[in-house]
C-alpha cells in the first residue's frame, strides 16, 4: 500500500496570505531576499474582519511588492501585497483617537473583495509620511495632474480639512512660514528665481499628496518660486475675476 500523501494546500487571495484550504490557488511570489529593500519597518495592520483587530508585523518593500513577517529576520513570509496599480492614501486624523497615524493601500481589482483597502498604523506622523512617500514612488504614482497644482482654492481647502482645520492650503502656509523666518531680509525675494530642480521636486511632492518640510538650508528664493508657481497655476486668481468685475475701483 502506498503511503498516504499530504495534499494540504493554501488558497491565497491576491495581495495577502490565508491559512484556509482552497483549490490550489498559487501564492504570489515574493521577491528574492538578495534584493535590497526600499523600506522596512514595523507597522500595525488592520485585519480584514468584522472585529477590527490590529496585527503588529514587520513590513519589507522590495520593488513594487510589500511583504510582512512576524519578526525582522524575515524567516517566514506571512503575506504578500502586490502594489502595482494600487493607490496609497493618507487617512485623516481622528480627534477622538489622537496618536493614530493611518494610511491605506487600495488595490486595483475588478473583484469587490480584493478592492477592500489595507489599513496601516504607524508610530508617528514622520514615519507615516515616509511610508506614504516611499510606497507612492515604488508604485510610480504620476506627479502630473496631481491633487494640488491647477486645482481651485475651494477644492483644495475642502480636501485638506480632512487633516485638520485649514484656512489656506498647506503649501501656502508652509511657504509663508519659511519666508517669514528666513527671507524677510533677503533682497528680491519674489523677483529672483529659485533652483529649478528643487522647485520641481517640492512641487511633485506636494502634488502627490505629501506634506514635505523645507530643510533650514533651503534657498529662500526656491520656496518663493514654489509659492509663485502655485498661485500662477490656480484656475482662478486669488482675487476672483467676478470680484474684479464688480469693483470699478480695483486697479487694472
Amino acid at each position: 500500500m502506498l503511503p498516504k500523501q499530504n495534499t494540504r494546500s493554501k488558497s491565497v487571495m491576491p495581495g495577502e496570505s490565508s491559512s484556509s484550504a482552497g483549490a490550489g490557488a498559487p501564492v504570489p511570489p515574493a521577491p528574492g531576499p538578495a534584493e535590497r529593500p526600499l523600506k522596512a519597518g514595523w507597522l500595525k495592520r488592520q485585519q480584514r474582519s468584522l472585529v477590527k483587530n490590529w496585527q503588529h508585523r514587520y513590513f519589507v518593500l522590495r520593488g513594487s511588492t510589500l511583504t510582512y513577517h512576524k519578526d525582522d529576520r524575515e524567516t517566514t513570509t506571512q503575506g504578500v501585497i502586490q502594489l502595482r496599480f494600487s493607490r496609497v492614501n493618507e487617512l485623516p486624523t481622528n480627534s477622538e483617537e489622537p496618536g493614530k497615524f493611518l494610511f491605506q493601500i487600495v488595490p486595483r481589482s475588478s473583484r469587490e473583495r480584493e478592492r477592500s483597502p489595507y489599513v496601516f498604523m504607524t508610530s508617528s506622523q514622520t514615519d507615516l509620511e515616509e511610508w506614504v512617500r516611499t510606497l507612492r514612488r515604488a508604485i510610480g504614482t504620476p506627479t502630473t495632474g496631481g491633487t494640488l497644482f491647477g486645482k481651485s482654492l475651494g477644492d483644495t481647502v475642502t480636501y485638506e480639512r480632512r487633516f485638520g482645520p485649514q484656512l489656506v492650503p498647506i503649501l501656502v502656509q508652509k511657504c509663508v512660514e519659511f519666508i517669514r523666518e528666513h527671507g524677510l531680509g533677503e533682497e528680491g525675494i519674489f523677483r529672483l528665481p529659485g533652483q529649478d530642480n528643487s522647485v520641481r521636486r517640492f512641487r511633485d511632492a506636494f502634488d502627490a499628496g505629501e506634506r514635505p518640510s523645507f530643510p533650514s538650508d533651503t534657498d529662500v528664493h526656491t520656496v518663493a518660486s514654489l509659492l509663485k508657481l502655485y498661485l500662477r497655476e490656480l484656475p482662478e486668481p486669488v482675487v476672483p475675476w467676478t470680484w474684479r468685475n464688480r469693483s470699478p475701483s480695483f486697479p487694472g
